[in-house]
């Protein structure tokens, strides 16, 4: 074999190319294709007690209609400036309080919406309103129209607070990100609320319904249901070992996914739970329902409670840990992955 070029000869040979945008791919192949995942992405929680008084300030310094969307970014600690929980995923926990209007608007990216503390909040999605309440996993499709207000319910009005979840980074990267504001603060509303919900929520469709989206034509997942489901579930099957009892949401017309980004999931995990260890390529976002216990990322113990929300980056090794009955919301980019047959996944005996 020949000799390798002096270190001098060889850098003198990458400036010269760097000069006709040209880059030797030996200097950078190890980092570009891995022999594993090596996220840059950090474990990270946000606990609901460090952050609700300086959400409480936010409403305090801005209103609804001037920021368009009162929200504080859940940004990893090792992407700061990024706007990324992940380096594929967007998370923000978003105010409105009583009398607000945050004004329509859409866009390319797809959004979930999971509420998080108070009730008497609306979103309006493409001419319908559903109110929302904690626990309700709600879908904002991409390129819709969509506004928030604060009405009350039964008389009372309080500040809400839901968890935004959505696939800015992934549009970022492919640079097709559009926004539109609307002309109007507030949609006309054009059906009654619960209407999407009595048309495709009961394992039922109008005889004559074609899909004209991928995204699901549910866009409310009453906590209710879900809660409910969760705990028939437990009462009358083995638990998994990993997950505890885990459910994906679904669109009902497909059973596939929700929306074409974005998985999403509820689980519920029983007092005393001690999860074996599980890893993946999709990295996820959690958000605690009910209960108390912690999770293990890497060897690195989180403690979470109600309202809390942590972040499991990709590949990272991680068990979930139940001190009393707990319920866990979580999203990631799991339907891309799918798409792109990317996704790998290891369930560890220990």
């Amino acid at each position: 074999m020949t000799a390798s070029p002096p270190s001098t000869a060889r850098q003198a040979f990458y400036d010269e190319i760097r000069k006709f945008s040209m880059t030797p791919l030996w200097e950078s192949l190890s980092t570009l294709v891995p022999h594993t995942p090596n996220s840059p992405c950090v474990p990270a929680r946000w606990r609901w007690d460090d952050v609700l008084p300086f959400i409480e300030q936010a409403g305090t310094l801005i209103s609804a209609e001037e920021a368009v969307r009162r929200v504080l970014v859940l940004e990893n600690p090792a992407l700061p400036g990024k706007a990324s929980i992940t380096q594929s995923l967007y998370a923000g926990l978003q105010l409105i309080l009583p009398g607000e209007v945050a004004p329509a608007h859409r866009h390319v990216q797809s959004a979930l919406r999971f509420i998080v503390h108070g009730r008497g909040a609306y979103t309006a999605v493409d001419g319908e309103r559903t109110t929302m309440l904690p626990g309700d996993f709600i879908i904002t499709p991409g390129w819709t129209w969509h506004d928030h207000g604060n009405e009350g319910v039964d008389g009372q009005s309080e500040p809400v607070v839901w968890l935004d979840g959505l696939d800015i980074p992934m549009i970022r990267f492919f640079d097709a990100g559009f926004e539109e504001k609307s002309a109007a603060l507030s949609q006309r509303v054009s059906r009654p609320e619960g209407n999407a919900l009595a048309r495709y929520g009961h394992n039922l469709l109008p005889v004559d319904y074609q899909p004209t989206s991928p995204t699901s034509p549910l866009f409310n997942y009453p906590y209710a249901r879900t809660r409910e489901v969760l705990e028939r579930l437990y009462r009358d099957h083995e638990l998994d070992a990993w997950h505890g009892v885990k459910l994906r949401y679904v669109n009902p017309v497909t059973g596939g996914w929700p929306m074409p980004t974005l998985a999403t999931f509820m689980q519920f995990l029983p007092a005393g739970f001690a999860g074996k260890p599980f890893r993946s390529t999709d990295g996820a976002v959690y958000s605690v329902v009910e209960g108390r216990g912690r999770v293990i990322v890497d060897g690195q113990s989180m403690a979470f409670g109600p309202k809390d929300h942590f972040v499991v980056p990709s590949w990272k090794t991680f068990t979930l840990h139940a001190d009393e009955d707990a319920v866990l919301f979580s999203f990631s980019d799991r339907p891309v992955q799918s798409a792109l047959n990317i996704l790998r996944e290891e369930k560890l005996d220990a």
